[in-house]
């Protein structure tokens, strides 16, 4: 799940089952069944503990190409030997827990010449590092602290990683797609060669571009007239940066009004479109869900959206005296 936003996964179990109960996914973190960590796209998922080892090494490449070219960090730390760099980083993150500040001040120690931020983004873009609690856990607050991956949940990460268990479980969630589509959800580049390998065990299709477009044989398609309930998404969430097309939840004409800043928002999604973005507040006592529709709405539909968006603020902000659900013009 999606958790560059903390409560990020919590709001988007709560759209996807019933009767969640987000205690149960924060016992799961405190416990190390799951963790928050950079994965697809260099940005924090929950992940399973299983997931979390055989998943990042699959993506130490992008992460290097990440933090050197794509990052200001990479170019200020030309000419320098990166690995005692990291073996200190690592040394550090071993020992306890740290914030980023901590382990830049480690770090400026032993090279003082060298941009203190690029030292510590060296170690946290190039080695696998987790997010620990409390931060990201129901209820809780906590600064972001981090921890190597295999110190914090006391195993190795997979020696023989998996890269078309990978595609094939991208596939089973998010098919028919392309590998287009593939690339953009996982940041991964040069995916075509793995698709083309799994193409005996995949079933394809075009879309109304002609594009080619891959499934699991077995995986469920429902009709294209089949209804599709009121969902409110959380920020950033893979229903949506899971494709490279959006046009199947966005259509042209909606996105500049409703993706705003870059989906810092949450959304809403009527009959399968994304519809309008969400934000919540609280104030006084007073928790408010504040929608932003991007289409015009009929009386039923704002009564729906309005019934679902009450359930949703009290369920993020379950300690308000009041709630309330208003609908805007603009931000």
């Amino acid at each position: 799940m999606q958790s560059q936003v903390p409560t990020a996964p919590y709001v988007g179990l709560w759209s996807r089952l019933p009767d969640f109960d987000p205690h149960v996914l924060g016992g799961f973190m405190t416990e190390r069944r799951t963790v928050r960590m950079s994965l697809m796209r260099g940005t924090l998922h929950l992940v399973t503990a299983r997931d979390a080892l055989a998943m990042r090494p699959l993506y130490q490449g992008m992460a290097e190409r990440l933090f050197l070219h794509a990052s200001p960090f990479g170019q200020k730390l030309a000419g320098l030997d990166l690995d005692p760099v990291l073996a200190e980083g690592r040394r550090a993150l071993e020992e306890r827990p740290r914030t980023i500040s901590e382990l830049r001040r480690i770090l400026t120690q032993r090279w003082p010449g060298w941009d203190a931020d690029s030292l510590a983004y060296a170690v946290r873009y190039l080695l696998p590092l987790v997010q620990v609690t409390p931060r990201g856990v129901w209820g809780s607050t906590g600064q972001p602290k981090l921890a190597t991956l295999e110190a914090w949940l006391g195993h190795p990460t997979d020696p023989q990683p998996s890269i078309d268990d990978l595609v094939l479980r991208y596939f089973a969630s998010y098919g028919p797609a392309s590998t287009a589509d593939l690339q953009s959800w996982s940041g991964l580049v040069r995916m075509g060669d793995v698709v083309e390998r799994l193409r005996p065990r995949l079933v394809t299709f075009r879309d109304d571009r002609g594009r080619e477009l891959f499934d699991l044989p077995d995986a469920p398609r429902p009709d294209a007239d089949t209804p599709a309930p009121l969902r409110f998404l959380p920020e950033y969430d893979n229903v949506l940066l899971g494709f490279a097309d959006r046009r199947r939840f966005v259509p042209d004409e909606r996105f500049t009004r409703v993706f705003i800043s870059e989906l810092t928002v949450g959304s809403f999604l009527v009959d399968g479109l994304v519809a309008g973005a969400w934000r919540s507040e609280e104030k006084d006592g007073t928790a408010t869900l504040k929608l932003l529709p991007g289409i015009p709405l009929d009386l039923a539909q704002h009564a729906e959206i309005a019934d679902e968006g009450e359930r949703l603020v009290r369920f993020i902000r379950p300690r308000a005296n009041r709630y309330e659900v208003t609908l805007l013009d603009g931000w």
